[in-house]
């Protein structure tokens, strides 16, 4: 996609870019090219702030807002604004391809444009990297886990991930470790839960489908016989008659591939009915309040009671002191004393970027120095840990811990080992 490509494009879409962001720190941005220290550089975010990830996305971008004040508004010598962004609409209830473009576009147009956070699902971002990808853009994502954006391991789709950087650079880096690691960790709690089978549901987008391959490879390797895997429709009004086929497999536990936002309730509800004495698993895409929380729509408790989540990274209990000292700022802040993890996302994330700003000192206004520099991350001092980012984009931190539900929140029961 061309520079022209964009611009018409732009062009074609201004009204619809009107009401999508908000200023969040500070005015318009400037050009990106200058050398004056008053510079202002822009950091967008494009996040589902409707639907079933809202409280997710709005913690993380309480994240990103609370990381740019403890900067001082600047990286370096460069002032630094954050406009907050929405992917998602309310009739969708989640993310949406025009939507995403959309704020793609605005952030590859703007010339301040330094940085990017998102997107927070792996689907989304199919549609935003490119786009940002031809803008030279640092990108950031505080959510994606998919196989296929950054390498082309088992798991990926064809094409992967180079269709994802017209450029042929990489452009693109995570704070989420790669579905390897939850595909793994999903097949081995299988098995910890006593399950010699599973049967795989998955929403067909990137990153359930991709979880899905990744969940069975490692299913092989731990001796987990998986009876099946199939597509759902996400706007079937519910799913018996595929609970009552998967009845019939005699499979042992029910595992799901996807996101809250393609009906996972309705999905877990009517697997709990056909299959009484199965685990229920769910991946890190479900770990959302809309799924979990009975009060914003989730699962009923006596279902809750049999659900458990993979999650990526250690209980807040285990985190460094730089992650204790998060904590701790954003309680004071926002009043929250357990925080979503994805306020701890959307932190990191914009901590990252400001740092790759930082390092690239009298060019830190320049796109292709900041992106030089967010690659080049190496023993990083996060809030959840020492990482760096691999040449792929991809964080070096892999550990899983699993989540049980109660009273409405999720509660972390154990951390557990993948088998690669």
């Amino acid at each position: 996609m061309s520079k022209r490509t964009i611009t018409a494009l732009l062009a074609g879409t201004a009204l619809a870019l009107g009401a999508c962001g908000e200023d969040e720190a500070g005015g318009p941005g400037e050009s990106s090219t200058g050398g004056d220290s008053g510079e202002r550089l822009t950091i967008y975010s494009s996040l589902p702030l409707q639907g079933a990830a809202r409280a997710q996305s709005e913690a993380a971008v309480n994240g990103a807002k609370l990381a740019l004040e403890q900067s001082g508004g600047k990286a370096g010598k460069f002032k630094v604004r954050y406009e907050s962004l929405d992917d998602s609409t309310a009739q969708q209830g989640g993310w949406e391809p025009g939507a995403t473009s959309a704020n793609a576009l605005k952030a590859a147009g703007d010339d301040s444009t330094i940085g990017y956070i998102g997107e927070f699902n792996s689907g989304a971002t199919a549609v935003s990297l490119p786009i940002l990808n031809e803008a030279g853009i640092a990108q950031v994502s505080p959510g994606n886990t998919a196989v296929g954006i950054t390498t082309d391991d088992p798991g990926a789709e064809p094409g992967e991930p180079d269709k994802y950087y017209p450029t042929g650079k990489r452009t693109y880096a995570r704070v989420l470790p790669k579905d390897t690691y939850q595909g793994a960790a999903l097949a081995a709690l299988a098995k910890e839960e006593g399950c010699a089978s599973a049967y795989i549901l998955n929403d067909k987008e990137v990153y359930g489908a991709g979880l899905a391959r990744n969940i069975e490879m490692s299913a092989e390797k731990v001796g987990l016989e998986i009876k099946g895997n199939d597509g759902i429709d996400k706007n079937a009004a519910n799913y018996r008659s595929l609970a009552a086929k998967i009845k019939t497999t005699g499979a042992q536990c029910f595992i799901y591939s996807g996101i809250t936002a393609n009906n996972a309730v309705q999905i877990f509800k009517d697997m709990a009915v056909a299959l009484p004495d199965a685990p229920l698993l769910g991946p890190e895409g479900v770990g959302e309040s809309g799924f979990f929380d009975p009060e914003d729509g989730g699962l009923p408790a006596e279902v809750a009671s049999r659900v458990l989540i993979t999650i990526p990274g250690v209980a807040p209990e285990q985190y460094p002191p730089a992650g204790k000292e998060f904590l701790a700022a954003y309680t004071a802040k926002f009043g929250e004393k357990n925080p979503d993890r994805y306020a701890v996302y959307g932190y990191e994330s914009m901590m990252l970027l400001l740092d790759a700003i930082k390092r690239a000192g009298e060019n830190g206004n320049d796109r292709a120095a900041v992106v030089d520099q967010l690659m080049a991350t190496k023993d990083r001092e996060g809030v959840f840990g020492t990482y760096s980012i691999d040449e792929n984009g991809d964080i070096t931190l892999t550990p899983y811990g699993v989540f049980k539900i109660e009273d409405g929140a999720m509660v972390f029961d154990r951390g557990i080992e993948p088998t690669l």
